[in-house]
C-alpha cells in the first residue's frame, strides 16, 4: 500500500460512523430498560436500525423485536425529532438528511428470567446483547461503546467486554458480534475472583439458595483445567460465569468469554444435583472450543434476521454432551461408577424416544429452528434430540477410536485436530471435513457408520462398541412389571389428562388421542398416579375397556395390552472381563488424558 493510499484510507476511517449505547434502568420495578442509541458522523439521508431476531448458540427465531416500545429520534445536532417508520417486524428506518449526530431512544420490556432473554427488577438487570441492541446494516464490524448507568451506586456491572479507560461504567465491544456475546449482570450479585492456570476468571451469582461458591470454584478449577489440557490452551484473557440462582430453571449459554448459567436455586446440596450442575458447567465452558471457536460453516458469519441453518449441532452440541459427562470424570468431582450411572441415564432417555427410529441426526440438527424447542403432543414419536443422540453417536466414535489404537488415539484427538484447523483461526467447517477429521483419527473409512446412524436411522449398536471394554448395556424390568399401554398421563386441575401417546402402541392402535381425558379402566375410575398400579392386575394379550373424554365426547375404546417395556437401561461390567476388556477400560476411564 502506498502511502498516498495510507492516508486515504486514514482519512477515510476518520468519518466513519461512531457508535455507542446508554443503558438505563431508573425504574426496575417495570422490568423496562431504558436504551439510547448514538450515531455519530451520520452521512446518509437514512438510518436503518435492525433487532437480530434470535442470538448464537439458542437455534430458535424469538423475535426480540417485539418487547420494544417507545421508540423515538432525534437530531442530536440540530435538537430535532426525526421521522422514522417501522419497515418490518425487526426493521425501523430514520429520515436523517442534514443530521451528523442521531439519538435513538426506546424501551424493552425485560421479564424473562432465561440465559438467551432480559430480566430486570428490583435486584438486578440482566440482558444479552442480541435482545436489548440494534445493528446498523454495514455497520457491523464497528467497534461499540456502551455504557451503564444503574439505579443505584451499590449496583455492580459484570461482563466480559473491557471497561474503557477515563469513562465511568463504559465498555468497548469490538463489533457487533462481540457485543452480542458479551451479556451483562448488573445488580447487588455476589462476586469471586480466581486464577487458573495465570489467567483471571470471575463468579458471579445472583439470587438466594444453597450454592456453596468456594466449592463451586473448586470444582470449576478443575473442569476448566481438564478442558485446557485436553486441547493445550486457555483461548482468553478473562472468563466471566454467570449463575442465575431461579426456582426450577435449568440452562445455559456459551459465549467466547464467558457463559450465562440458570440453575435451580436449592440444587447443589443432593449430590447427584450438584453434579448435574457440574455437568452444565462443564457443557458451557467446553463450548468457549466447540461451538464458539470450532464452529460449522454455516455459522462462521452469523445472519442474526434468520435461521442459520447447519447439519453439525449433533457435533457441536451432541459431542459437547458426551464431554459433559465425560469431563467430572477426569477432573475427579465423580467416579467411573457415577459417570456409567449417567450414561445409562441418557441411554434410557433415548431408546425410550420412539422418534429415534424417524428423525436422522443430521436432520435433527437442520430442523432444531421448527421442531427441538417448539414441542408438541407427537414430538417424541417424530424426532430426536441432536443433543441427545449427538452424545450417544459420539460415545461410539470415542469407543471406536480407542478400542481400534488401544486408547493411543480418542474423540480427544478428533477435537484437537478440529481445533488447530479450524478453531484456532476461527474458520468454519463443512460436513464433509468434520467427517474427514473423525477417518484421520480413527484410521479407517467411516462412510457406513456416518450413513446408519448419522444420516440414517438404524438402531445404535451399544452392546458392539462397549464389549471390547468390558462393558454391556442391561435392560430393567421392575420387580413387579406391568403390561405396555403406551400413554403418560398427567394429572392438571382434577383431571387426568393424556399427554403423550406413542405411535404403535396399543394405546395409539386403539384411537386414543392426546390431551384426551382419562376416566376409567373396565368401568372403574382411574388417576395418572394409579395407573401403572392398575395395569399390574392385567397381562400381556388381555383386552381392556379404556373409557376417555375426547373433546368432551365420552368414549369406551379396547385395548389390547403388550409386553412389559424395560423401565430402564444400564451400563454393567461383563462376567469374567479378559486382560485386554481391563486394559481397555482402565484407558478410556480411569486415565486423566
Amino acid at each position: 500500500m502506498t502511502k498516498a493510499n495510507l492516508i486515504q484510507q486514514q482519512s477515510s476511517s476518520l468519518t466513519l460512523p461512531i457508535i455507542s449505547y446508554e443503558v438505563a434502568m431508573p425504574q426496575p420495578t417495570s422490568h423496562l430498560f431504558e436504551v439510547t442509541l448514538q450515531v455519530k458522523n451520520w452521512q446518509s439521508p437514512t438510518l436503518d436500525l435492525k433487532m437480530p431476531v434470535w442470538t448464537p448458540g439458542s437455534y430458535l427465531v424469538r423475535e426480540y423485536a417485539r418487547n420494544i416500545q417507545d421508540f423515538v429520534a432525534r437530531s442530536s445536532d440540530k435538537n430535532q425529532s426525526l421521522i422514522s417508520r417501522k419497515i418490518s417486524k425487526n426493521h425501523w428506518q430514520v429520515k436523517t438528511s442534514n443530521c451528523s449526530k442521531i439519538t435513538v431512544c426506546y424501551r424493552v420490556f425485560a421479564n424473562e428470567l432465561s440465559v438467551r432473554t432480559n430480566h430486570l427488577d428490583v435486584t438486578h438487570g440482566y440482558f444479552n446483547g442480541a435482545a436489548l441492541f440494534f445493528f446498523i446494516p454495514g455497520l457491523e464490524k464497528q467497534p461499540i461503546e456502551v455504557t451503564i448507568l444503574p439505579p443505584k451506586p451499590d449496583w455492580k456491572i459484570t461482563t466480559s467486554l473491557p471497561s474503557v479507560a477515563g469513562k465511568n461504567n463504559t465498555f468497548k465491544a469490538q463489533d457487533f458480534d462481540a457485543l452480542v456475546d458479551s451479556p451483562f449482570e448488573i445488580g447487588i450479585h455476589r462476586l469471586y475472583n480466581f486464577e487458573v492456570l495465570g489467567k483471571p476468571h470471575q463468579l458471579a451469582i445472583w439470587g438466594e439458595g444453597n450454592a456453596n461458591p468456594e466449592k463451586i470454584i473448586e470444582d470449576t478449577k478443575k473442569i476448566i483445567e481438564v478442558e485446557a489440557n485436553l486441547y493445550g490452551e486457555l483461548p482468553y484473557e478473562k472468563y466471566v460465569f454467570l449463575l442465575h440462582l431461579s426456582n426450577n430453571g435449568f440452562g445455559g449459554l456459551e459465549h467466547q468469554n464467558s457463559c450465562s448459567l440458570n440453575y435451580p436455586r436449592f440444587g447443589f446440596r443432593a449430590k447427584d444435583k450438584y453434579n448435574r450442575f457440574i455437568q452444565l458447567v462443564a457443557h458451557e465452558f467446553f463450548h468457549l472450543w466447540n461451538v464458539k471457536r470450532i464452529r460449522p460453516k454455516a455459522l462462521e458469519t452469523i445472519d442474526y434476521e434468520r435461521e442459520n441453518y447447519t447439519t453439525s449441532l449433533w457435533f457441536s452440541e451432541g459431542t459437547t454432551s458426551y464431554y459433559d459427562l465425560l469431563i467430572p470424570l477426569r477432573a475427579g468431582i465423580y467416579d467411573d461408577k457415577s459417570f456409567l450411572e449417567n450414561l445409562g441415564k441418557e441411554i434410557t432417555r433415548f431408546l425410550t424416544i420412539p422418534g429415534r427410529k424417524v428423525q436422522p441426526l443430521s436432520e435433527s440438527s437442520f430442523d432444531a429452528w421448527i421442531k427441538l424447542y417448539r414441542r408438541d403432543a407427537n414430538s417424541d414419536n417424530s424426532q430426536i434430540s441432536y443433543y441427545l443422540k449427538g452424545e450417544l453417536v459420539s460415545l461410539l466414535l470415542d469407543l471406536l477410536i480407542r478400542e481400534r489404537h488401544n486408547n493411543a488415539r480418542s474423540l480427544d484427538d478428533v477435537m484437537r485436530q478440529m481445533w488447530q484447523q479450524f478453531g484456532k483461526e476461527q474458520i468454519g467447517f463443512t460436513p464433509e471435513q468434520l467427517h474427514e477429521a473423525i477417518e484421520s483419527v480413527a484410521g479407517i473409512d467411516l462412510s457406513d457408520f456416518f450413513e446408519r446412524y448419522i444420516d440414517g436411522t438404524d438402531e445404535l449398536p451399544f452392546d458392539k462398541y462397549l464389549e471390547p471394554f468390558g462393558l454391556q448395556l442391561k435392560s430393567i424390568l421392575e420387580e413387579d412389571p406391568y403390561p405396555y399401554l403406551g400413554m403418560k398421563v398427567q394429572a392438571e386441575n382434577n383431571k387426568q389428562v393424556i399427554k403423550f401417546v406413542e405411535a404403535g402402541s396399543p394405546a395409539g392402535v386403539a384411537g386414543i388421542d392426546a390431551d384426551d381425558e382419562l376416566l376409567a379402566i373396565n368401568g372403574m375410575r382411574v388417576t395418572a398416579e394409579l395407573l401403572n398400579e392398575r395395569l399390574k392386575d392385567y397381562q400381556a394379550g388381555d383386552i381392556i375397556q379404556v373409557t376417555v373424554f375426547h373433546q368432551d365426547e365420552l368414549r369406551t375404546l379396547t385395548v389390547q395390552l403388550a409386553t412389559p417395556q424395560p423401565s430402564r437401561y444400564e451400563i454393567v461390567r461383563i462376567e469374567n472381563p479378559s486382560n485386554i476388556q481391563k486394559q481397555n477400560f482402565v484407558g478410556w476411564l480411569e486415565r486423566v488424558n
